[in-house]
């Protein structure tokens, strides 16, 4: 899926985390290379503190989730925003 014509910041990809389900085996935090993650070391699990930093598309720390406690988006309603996006009438984004 090509996003690259629609600015990052109007895309809402980016994982959320089910503290109730996680159980702090850092597998997500420790995977992820573009600093999506913080650790919360008082609730023992991973807080999203930059999701602009998330890859579109990506969903890699999500299987890699033996408690299913990371969700994302539907891929579908994403490509639909996107697809949208490029067609504003105004051809212009606002910031």
């Amino acid at each position: 899926m090509s996003s690259k014509s629609v600015p990052r910041n109007k895309i809402p990809w980016y994982p959320a985390i089910d503290e109730e389900k996680c159980i702090g085996c850092r597998e997500c935090f420790e995977f992820c290379k573009n600093e999506v993650f913080e650790w919360d070391d008082e609730n023992n699990c991973p807080k999203v503190v930059n999701p602009l930093n998330c890859v579109v598309g990506c969903s890699a720390c999500k299987n890699l989730c033996s408690q299913d406690a990371i969700s994302f988006p539907k891929i579908q309603d994403i490509k639909e925003i996107i697809r949208e996006l490029r067609e504003r009438k105004d051809g212009e984004f606002t910031k």
